[in-house]
């Protein structure tokens, strides 16, 4: 049991880490470079590593595990959000010295969409134990959908919901930073920032809707699953500007993501089966042949799958490379 002292006080000091992140990107907006950026990501990589051992101290070697696991499922899961993200900067053409200010409100959307999820997902779970069913099988459909759908794809939708609001509103073809409305000839108008927040947010209301159901396959620790989250989105900021391009080129890491869900997807179902309370299936009883899977064995799913990803990513863009060259 964690002590409520702890979740209190973790949860004060990552709220203020968060405000920080904030005002200093609307303090001083501009284009980090690759040593800030990586100082920034090595600082909250450290950070959570130090939560998780302080868990241990506090806690146990489970609800650390559960932690470090839950924290790497849903950092996968925000580097693919971050493919989303530069694709709709690129096709928006926001410029590099505002998409720091851009980026934080999208972060910021992306914790708030998943703070509600969570809630939502802890009461449904206390309530209704067979909903490990559904989440299971969503993520299992989800890890097909990430595998076999490009993200241009998915973004049709809200090209639709663009257009028909450029027919219906005015807006001026200039950005000011992440202001919504600005003066043109004395007359009130709307800035792009608008649609690009839309699209953002609409992007994180479709994350949301996977990260959650997948750290609910590690931990149903309300308080590790929201810690979790909020590790992972620090730092994704700097994450955009120190990867850059580099992400568009890892073209395998979707199917390392995939393979992610599919794991967890199986395991919550397996899970569900293994304290079946639906009366039409045994009778209500659990399948003894079911096995619970280990935290210790999702943590090793995990890092090898986002491993053979990067790697296999980082090979074929060397051998492309080098026939480029020849």
């Amino acid at each position: 049991m964690i002590p409520a002292w702890f979740e209190l006080g973790s949860a004060g000091v990552l709220v203020l880490i968060l405000a920080v992140d904030v005002f200093l990107a609307f303090r001083r907006p501009h284009v980090p470079s690759t040593r800030e950026s990586a100082l920034w990501i090595a600082f909250y990589v450290v950070l959570a590593l130090i939560f998780a051992g302080a868990l241990w101290a506090i806690g146990d070697a489970d609800h650390a595990g559960e932690f470090v696991a839950g924290w790497l499922t849903e950092y996968s899961l925000s580097i693919d959000n971050l493919f989303v993200f530069l694709l709709i900067m690129a096709r928006f053409s926001v410029p590099r010295k505002f998409q720091q200010e851009i980026l934080m409100v999208g972060i910021v959307l992306a914790l708030v969409f998943r703070g509600v999820f969570i809630i939502l997902g802890a009461q449904l779970i206390e309530h209704f134990s067979w909903i490990f069913y559904l989440f299971g099988l969503f993520l299992v459909y989800t890890a097909a959908n990430q595998a076999f759908t490009n993200h241009d794809d998915e973004m049709e939708n809200e090209s639709r919901i663009i257009a028909f609001m450029r027919r219906r509103m005015r807006f001026t073809p200039h950005f000011e930073g992440a202001r919504l409305r600005t003066v043109v000839d004395g007359k009130k108008v709307l800035t792009p920032a608008l649609i690009v927040f839309i699209a953002l947010g609409s992007t994180d209301l479709v994350f949301a809707l996977d990260s959650i159901p997948a750290i609910f396959g590690i931990t149903t620790n309300p308080f590790l699953v929201f810690a979790a989250n909020v590790f992972a989105l620090m730092g994704l900021r700097q994450l955009y500007f120190l990867l850059g391009d580099l992400v568009e080129k890892l073209v395998y890491l979707k199917y390392g993501i995939a393979a992610i869900l599919a794991f967890i997807g199986v395991k919550l179902v397996l899970h569900a089966l293994h304290e079946n309370e639906l009366p039409f299936l045994n009778g209500g009883k659990g399948f003894d042949w079911a096995p619970e899977i280990p935290t210790i064995v999702s943590l090793g799913v995990i890092v090898v799958a986002m491993a053979i990803a990067v790697v296999a990513s980082v090979v074929k863009l060397r051998m492309d490379s080098r026939k480029v060259t020849g």
